[in-house]
């Protein structure tokens, strides 16, 4: 079974040298600590059969929370915990699409953007119709999603900054 460690171990460096400037530490914390989990980078302890004497190896785990190898009991309690919770009744998953032009903006401020992203959306998800000025069609890269105009995200942001000045 491939591990999310085997996946950063084979694109984890083209991805930090891409968006490490703009990647927050927590995040880069994650890699590494994902990256030793369970590997000789982090030690271990040696067991040894009473019976037969064979010896087995067992290396630490890294516990960071972003681990599926360390956290995948504690996720699967937390899967439970929210699926008790669901209402019964239909619901429906709504898809932010960022347009292209905003990424690298969204990615160098992702507390402001991100957060002007989900309160524009939520607020129009309660309405249940996409935001009239922003209306938009369904973009064929997006999968059909329809997508905000970059022009709208971009004051979305701009909204929000100055609200939190």
């Amino acid at each position: 079974m491939i591990t999310l460690g085997d996946v950063f171990r084979r694109f984890a460096d083209d991805y930090c040298r891409a968006h490490g400037a703009s990647m927050l530490p927590s995040h880069g914390r994650a890699i590494t600590d994902i990256l030793a989990c369970r590997t000789p980078a982090l030690g271990g302890h040696r067991w040894r059969c009473t019976h037969c004497s064979v010896e087995v190896h067992s290396y630490h785990s890294c516990k960071n929370r972003s681990c599926p190898t360390c956290h995948r009991d504690e996720t699967e309690r937390w899967l439970a915990a929210r699926k008790a919770e669901l209402l019964p009744c239909p619901y429906f998953h709504v898809t932010v699409t960022v347009p292209a032009e905003l990424r690298d903006v969204l990615r160098a401020n992702q507390k402001d953007g991100y957060a002007a992203v989900m309160q524009a959306s939520a607020g129009e998800g309660r309405a249940g119709v996409p935001p009239a000025p922003f209306l938009a069609e369904p973009c064929p890269r997006a999968g059909g999603t329809p997508t905000l105009p970059c022009s709208a995200i971009f004051k979305m942001i701009v909204v929000a900054r100055h609200r939190n000045a």
